[in-house]
């Protein structure tokens, strides 16, 4: 497989995952589908990083990584909350934030 090929799985991964936060309702699909982005953006860095024999790419999945566990982490206790208070996880019923 070449270079075209990963870039071309990872734009359209990352593409589901956009059309999945824009259309669905629900806090843990758009939840799974932020992470589907993440998971389609370190495609690209470990492509690039093996393409141009780098390490710097593959770091930077490191961080990303990083990022998205903290990100999960936070996140569904946060859908927990919610929940447990609303007992509801549809973000059009969910409105605490707002004025």
């Amino acid at each position: 497989m070449t270079l075209t090929h990963y870039l071309v799985l990872s734009a359209i991964l990352f593409t589901i995952g956009t059309i999945g936060v824009l259309i669905r309702r629900n806090a843990v699909v758009v939840f799974m589908c932020i992470e589907l982005m993440l998971n389609a953006v370190n495609l690209s860095f470990v492509a690039f990083a093996h393409y141009l024999h780098s390490m710097q790419g593959q770091l930077f999945v490191f961080f990303t990584m990083t990022v998205a566990a903290a990100e999960a982490t936070v996140g569904l206790a946060i859908i927990i909350s919610v929940y447990r208070n609303k007992a509801t996880v549809n973000i059009d019923d969910i409105n605490i934030m707002k004025w």
